[in-house]
């Protein structure tokens, strides 16, 4: 298990096989902040069955396959986190940096009128949420594996593998835990 006595923005959140609660079971969790005041992500590998077109047609030249809108997290579900990439830029209007080129993308602006050129673009609805403590309790429990993320995390083109390619791609006893079976009952 990692040290968490730091901040954790920009780190992995990997669910340990079996987790409890449904709305994790299996994710990958960006952090995208993390401190006293509790800690806020995005599900990378959960993308929902709405195109981007039905709700942002205007970023759709920029959305990375698939072009779906992702399910975020269980709170908010009507709040909306967009993730970009815009290589070799600082904070700008309507992109802020999370780690290295990765930022949030204000996507009620214009794609036009950013300050900044994007690569990419995902958009989340809803986020994951953690109350002061609370996530450091899960982490005490060993609910979630903490890992270092890798520049394509964010914009897996088969995100329905993510799990088990970030379990599969860390060192000792975590890269096993990739073959845990879907159904324990079949193992």
């Amino acid at each position: 298990m990692a040290d968490f006595n730091g901040t954790l923005t920009g780190r992995l959140l990997v669910a340990t096989p079996p987790l409890v609660d449904p709305n994790f079971d299996r994710t990958v969790v960006l952090m995208l902040e993390h401190g006293d005041d509790g800690a806020i992500g995005v599900v990378l590998n959960r993308p929902s069955e709405t195109p981007i077109d039905d709700v942002l047609p205007e970023w759709r030249s920029l959305a990375a396959p698939p072009t779906s809108v992702f399910v975020g997290g269980p709170v908010s579900p009507d709040a909306v986190i967009a993730l970009g990439r815009a290589p070799g830029h600082e904070p700008a209007e309507g992109f802020a940096p999370i780690l290295g080129d990765l930022g949030t993308v204000d996507v009620a602006r214009d794609p036009l009128d950013l300050d900044v050129p994007l690569e990419e673009l995902r958009v989340f609805a809803g986020y994951a949420g953690w109350a002061p403590g609370q996530l450091e309790g899960e982490l005490e429990q060993n609910a979630w594996f903490v890992v270092d993320l890798q520049r394509d995390d964010p914009f897996a083109p088969a995100p329905e593998l993510l799990w088990r390619a970030v379990l599969r791609r860390q060192r000792g006893e975590i890269a096993f835990f990739a073959t845990y079976p879907e159904d324990v009952t079949h193992n």
